[in-house]
């Protein structure tokens, strides 16, 4: 394993990452004290429509620019490097300012014709308006520092925005409930306003400082003769970039809409009632789902991390070291999701009990426990083509994905399987996407390690075996207790076998951050 800025970026991001999860909880938290069912449902008609325009400007363009950044820096073309981050903030503060004013005209239209069924939502549509500005802005400089593999201030934003979010939703949430249920959830909405205000001013600041160094480094090693690139076609390439990662953000909530839409209905169908249908589902969608996304953060950050610094090699023309990073980074990515998936499976009605007071979430959560690990591949490979400009083939995989959950849904979700199959549909759908971005790899010359990838997974299984055991032993005492012994059994076993299995040797763990100081 090399010991490469994107392994300290991506642990950085994973850190950001879980604390930007964990604020999140607290706040929904005190948000469903303070509204109630009534006052969260407002807030949640107007906050999908928020996070849609945010997927159409500002989901694609940090991967966009952090690839053209990367490329430019790998030529040491820093005339070219400033002329991305000018361009891009121009581009990006007109479609922030349009797609702000289009929300702003068609709030009206939305409540008018139904698609918001509540007119009370209409003013905390109206409260997220100015966020969508500042936010649009925020990517370009994410972006920025993403493709000079600078991942803490990214990091660093994304935590202060949440937090600063959250005190605003609460206070002023607190504060306008006595006026109606309809101004404290526009309060609540609000909070996305000095959020993203706060983390573009904490961006700013990092610029600043970053600055002077960038300017000393242009002075020193700026390529000779270098040409200004064009506002148009800098304009061209980054849309063309960063259109297809954009689609492929739209396309989740479309993939997540499947099992709403569906599912329910399927389950009914099936000869489930209407309440026990909606029963299975919440098992799954508010249950499983949720921590299946929680596992998948560090190989999230790992893509992210994983894309400038590909696209680095890519500019250079180094294909052994692209196929280095490739290598290293799908290693990483089995060595936490295999493991988690293993353990989610066996442990999962244990899991359901520790976590949500229920064991009737454990059939949901043992079935979409594989998805963990191929959602990891399908984020990681998705980043290593992305690093190479292929941001296009990704988005194609994803839809081919989409297609097979539809088909998956229908054929699975039935009396026999129940909501397991709805869960297995979702499995399919990611491994269909993460096999045809391996596929595409290939066809790249990007090899893995497959035997590797083998040990981990026998590791993964021994791991298993210990888990049921530790958790079989220690049932009578206290069920809490004995599954939290078992995982930590399980972790320890695991972290045992990696080195006698050789999966990891002392010289790669030397390579890793945080942990290479005690291998010295």
């Amino acid at each position: 394993m090399s010991s490469d800025k994107f392994l300290r970026g991506a642990m950085i991001l994973t850190l950001a990452g879980l604390m930007v999860k964990v604020i999140g909880s607290v706040n929904r938290i005190l948000l469903s004290r303070l509204l109630g069912g009534e006052g969260i449902g407002l807030y949640q008609m107007a906050y999908p429509v928020y996070l849609l325009l945010l997927a159409i400007s500002a989901a694609g363009i940090p991967v966009a620019i952090s690839i053209i950044v990367a490329g430019f820096l790998a030529q040491k073309d820093y005339a070219n490097v400033r002329q991305v981050f000018r361009v891009s903030l121009r581009l990006m503060a007109c479609v922030g300012a349009v797609l702000a004013l289009c929300l702003v005209l068609a709030a009206g239209w939305l409540v008018d014709a139904g698609v918001i069924t509540d007119a009370r939502a209409y003013y905390s549509l109206i409260a997220l308006t100015p966020a969508i500005f500042f936010a649009t802005i925020l990517a370009s400089f994410r972006g920025y520092f993403q493709g000079h593999q600078l991942m803490t201030p990214p990091a660093v934003s994304q935590i202060v925005e949440q937090f600063i979010r959250v005190v605003t939703m609460v206070v002023l949430a607190y504060v306008l409930l006595p006026y109606g249920l309809e101004y404290a959830a526009a309060g609540a909405a609000f909070g996305a306003v000095p959020g993203s205000l706060t983390g573009l001013v904490v961006m700013d600041s990092f610029y600043r400082y970053y600055r002077k160094q960038w300017q000393a480094d242009a002075v020193k090693m700026q390529a000779p003769a270098a040409e200004l690139v064009r506002s148009s076609a800098l304009i061209k390439r980054l849309l063309l970039l960063a259109l297809p990662v954009s689609c492929a953000n739209i396309l989740v909530p479309v993939t997540s809409s499947i099992d709403v839409l569906l599912v329910p209905g399927r389950l009914i169908d099936s000869g489930f009632s209407v309440a026990q249908a909606t029963a299975q589902f919440g098992y799954l969608a508010g249950m499983a789902q949720p921590l299946l996304l929680m596992a998948t953060i560090p190989t999230m950050s790992l893509a992210t991390s994983l894309v400038p610094a590909v696209s680095e090699a890519f500019a250079l023309n180094k294909w052994q070291i692209i196929e280095q990073k490739a290598a290293t980074a799908m290693k990483l990515c089995c060595l936490i999701t295999v493991p988690a998936s293993v353990g989610m499976w066996v442990l999962a009605e244990p899991i359901s009990c520790l976590l949500y007071g229920t064991a009737k979430a454990g059939v949901a959560i043992m079935h979409s426990a594989p998805a963990i690990c191929l959602l990891g591949l399908q984020q990681v490979t998705t980043g290593m083509l992305q690093g190479m400009g292929h941001t296009n083939l990704p988005m194609l995989n994803m839809l081919i994905g989409i297609a097979a959950k539809l088909v998956a849904v229908c054929q699975l979700t039935n009396a026999e399987y129940g909501i397991a199959g709805a869960a297995w549909a979702t499995n399919i759908n990611f491994g269909v996407t993460a096999l045809l971005n391996i596929i595409a790899l290939y066809k790249f010359s990007i090899r893995f390690s497959w035997l590797s990838i083998a040990k981990i997974i026998a590791a993964a299984a021994v791991m298993g075996a210990v888990a049921v055991e530790a958790h079989t032993l220690l049932g009578g005492v206290s069920p809490a207790l004995a599954t939290i012994a078992a995982m930590l059994a399980a972790g320890i076993s695991y972290i045992i076998l990696l080195p006698l299995l050789g999966v990891l040797n002392r010289q790669e763990l030397r390579q890793l951050p945080v942990v290479k100081r005690f291998f010295k």
